[in-house]
This record gives structure tokens, sequence and C-alpha cells, in this order.
């Protein structure tokens, strides 16, 4: 029964009792709705040129937290298909999700992931631990498992402030697979098709206890090293004013730092570049 032949009332099933899950109470009564569970016809499979795809996006621990980060371009094949993505979002005040993958059903992804956390905290009455939003999110990717087999992937990558969680690891990590596989990383960690120069990049610059200013530098710096050598990267675009989205998780909630304050690191970490093109050495 649905809102409209019941007059506008509620039908039964918002009754039922069932799972806090939205995801699940969407695939009982409404599964269409879910874009995850959308197969292609057998035997198709979608062409990586026709679809637009977005890289690169990292994270790395700090003192004060986690920061999250990415560059702004999606591609087609070898097409330019937007210039401005944002691959960084909320998913609740004291978590972040970016992606790599499929752009569309990311998009859709993020969207019915911070409902799903809200979800549960409306039903429970207490919000998710991070285990919990890690392992909900894995479910997600689950069900898209028929679709990334047909080359429409979506890679996310979680982090969050964790106030349970001994002083100084509180912000913490996960990737997944394709497939739901749920792992965490320690300090940093990348992913996209320019994931591993960023890795690079944040293998050399990363170290304990970095500021949010110094950890703001090492990601823009890592994610330059990834547009410098894989063609789906889309570095700093100082002439449209187009810079990598960065944000932080602390005990404080979620920030994304502000358009002047990245343009101004961009352009600090450019002009460094413009005497040491390879970037900064590795810090003793």
């Amino acid at each position: 029964m649905t809102w409209n032949e019941n007059g506008g009332r509620l039908g039964e099933e918002f009754f039922t009792p069932g799972s806090s899950s939205f995801t699940e109470f969407l695939a009982a009564h409404r599964p269409e709705l879910l874009s995850t569970r959308r197969v292609l016809p057998d035997g198709v499979r979608a062409a990586p040129d026709q679809v637009p795809h977005g890289t690169t996006v990292l994270a790395l621990s700090y003192r004060d937290g986690v920061l999250i980060a990415g560059d702004r371009r999606a591609t087609m094949g070898n097409l330019i298909a937007q210039r401005d993505l944002e691959k960084v979002h909320p998913a609740d005040d004291h978590t972040a999700v970016a992606f790599a993958g499929t752009v569309g059903l990311a998009l859709d992804m993020v969207k019915l992931y911070q409902v799903e956390l809200t979800h549960f905290e409306k039903i429970e009455g207490v919000a998710m631990t991070l285990d919990g939003k890690a392992r909900r999110l894995a479910g997600m990717i689950r069900q898209n498992l028929g679709q990334a087999m047909q080359g429409l992937a979506v890679v996310p990558l979680l982090t969050g402030y964790d106030p349970s969680a001994p002083e100084g690891e509180r912000g913490r990590i996960f990737s997944f697979d394709i497939a739901g596989g749920l792992y965490e990383k320690t300090g940093f960690h990348a992913e996209g098709s320019g994931s591993p120069y960023a890795g690079g990049a944040l293998k050399k610059l990363f170290r304990k206890g970095l500021d949010r200013r110094e950890a703001a530098l090492a990601a823009l710096q890592a994610l330059y090293d990834a547009a410098d050598d894989d063609s789906a990267t889309g570095g700093p675009d100082i002439n449209r004013r187009i810079f990598p989205i960065v944000s932080v998780i602390t005990e404080d909630g979620f920030e994304r730092l502000s358009e002047p304050e990245t343009e101004a690191l961009s352009r600090e970490m450019v002009e460094q570049r413009s005497n040491r093109p390879d970037g900064p050495n590795a810090t003793p």
C-alpha cells in the first residue's frame, strides 16, 4: 500500500517491525528505487568511454583527527567529462566518504548512505558506531557487485573520528574492494587510478603528529603527484580557480576547508614545485 493508494496516509509497511536499515526497508518494499540493484542485461558490459569515472581520493590521519581529500576530474575514456566534480562528502557529523569509480552510481550511493545513517539514528535513538558505519557501507557496496562486474564499479573511502579509540588514534580510515571487502588502514591511504602515485607521495610525506596545515599540504602534494603521472587525475587549475576538495574530521565534527584556504595552500604548493618539480623530500 502506497501513500496515494491510502489517501495520503502511511502504508502498513511503515508500521511493520523490522530492521533499522533503510536500504533493507527499500529492498523489501520498493527495490526498484535502489540503483545498486539494477544490473545490465546478460552479456552487456558498460563501455568505459561512455560513463564518467572519478579519481583520485585519499585520506591521512593527523594530530587532531583525519583529513580526506580528492581531485576534481571525471573522465570518459580519454575525454575530460567534468572538471569540478565533488568526490568528498560528509556522511554525518563525524564521518566522511569519498569515492572513485562510476560517478552516477557513486553519488547515488553516497546519498543513500547519508540517509542510512540518519535513519538508523532516528530508529535506534543513538548514532551508529564507526565500525558499524564501515560494515554498513561494505554491505551497500556488496549490493552493487552485479554492476561492478559489468564495469560499473564504485570504490569508496571512509573516514571518521572515533572518540572511543585511544588518544592519537581517533582519526580512522577504511577502504573497500568492489565485492564489499572491508580494510582498516593505518596512517594514510589512496584510491583511484592515481592512487599508486598519491600513495607513494604520502608514504614519503606522512608522519605522526602532523598539524592541520601540514596534513593539508601533504594531501595536495600527493594529488599533484597523482595528476603528474595519471591523466585521469586533475591537478590544481589555477586559471579556472578549481582546486582539490580538502576536508577534516575532528572532535568538533566535519569541516570542509574554505575555498580561500585551499586556494592559498594550492598556490603555495605549486610555487614550491616551480623550484622542485618532483616535490619535497621525505621528512626525517
